[in-house]
């Protein structure tokens, strides 16, 4: 097997084409002669993705993760318009602002259906395709709060904790097989995702507005950046992808200081 994942002529997967992270993943994979199958529950957003890109093969379908049924279908879709798949690439993600208190078990549990069990059935029902190819990979997207935990994220991370954990489980068990695996943990990206952050019922208007202003602050890494360093990670077959300054730093301090870190952090973030 070669040193580097070597992407031209190959087919990748990648969930949350829309915008952000996954628009810019999808580009940098194009950029590499790399096929594409975009998927999103935002079929303006993949278009705009699709014009973006051009010399590979490009196909858009409109796909909810937290849909069970319509995830076990996919790859049938995937294989007929592709013929295979080598990368998959779970990037769709949802955020809820709120205490645990304030984050319904309704909200908590949506949240959970697109974070982590898309991941998990994504990444089932794609694992004979990739099976299949000589040299694959599963890259899943978790955040710096797969890293740590602080405080008004508890669904979030708790998600992220497991998107994480179920990469790290699943490498180990495919070592020594033809995929490998990739967990990624970005820092301050500047997508909309907090923007688009279900808000529970009772936060006030000033609590959002507060909340979104801190994090606007923390935001600024701009996603074609991101996209790029993933892509890379993934060419260099990389088991943990930091993006960005921060995710790096929040890394060395989460494990310097394994159970006090948030003192630390909150003072550089404002918590």
């Amino acid at each position: 097997m070669a040193e580097r994942m070597q992407l031209a002529g190959r087919t990748a997967v990648v969930t949350g084409a829309a915008s952000g992270i996954g628009r810019a993943i999808a580009v940098s994979l194009s950029r590499r002669g790399c096929n594409l199958a975009l998927a999103d529950v935002d079929e303006v957003g993949m278009a705009e993705t699709a014009k973006l890109v051009n010399g590979v093969r490009v196909s858009r379908h409109r796909l909810d993760v937290a849909d069970r049924v319509a995830v076990a279908h996919f790859p049938d879709t995937v294989a007929a318009e592709h013929g295979g798949v080598d990368v998959l690439v779970n990037n769709a993600g949802v955020a809820v602002g709120g205490t645990f208190e304030q984050v319904s078990d309704e909200d908590f549990e949506w949240l959970f259906e697109i974070n982590f069990w898309g991941v998990v059935r994504m990444t089932r029902a794609f694992l004979p395709l990739l099976r299949a190819s000589e040299d694959a990979r599963v890259v899943n997207v978790s955040s710096v709060y797969g890293l740590v935990a602080p405080p008004e994220q508890t669904a979030y991370s708790a998600s992220k904790f497991a998107v994480r954990g179920f990469s790290e489980a699943l490498r180990h068990e495919l070592e020594g097989s033809g995929i490998g695996v990739s967990v990624v943990h970005p820092g301050g990206v500047a997508t909309s995702i907090v923007k688009n952050a279900r808000v529970p019922a009772g936060v006030t208007e000033d609590e959002i507005a507060r909340r979104h202003e801190k994090y606007r602050k923390l935001l600024r890494l701009p996603p074609e950046i991101a996209g790029e360093t993933i892509v890379r990670g993934i060419e260099r077959r990389q088991s943990r992808i930091l993006i960005g300054s921060d995710a790096k730093m929040i890394s060395l301090i989460s494990r310097l200081w394994p159970v006090s870190y948030w003192k630390v952090l909150a003072r550089r973030v404002g918590g």
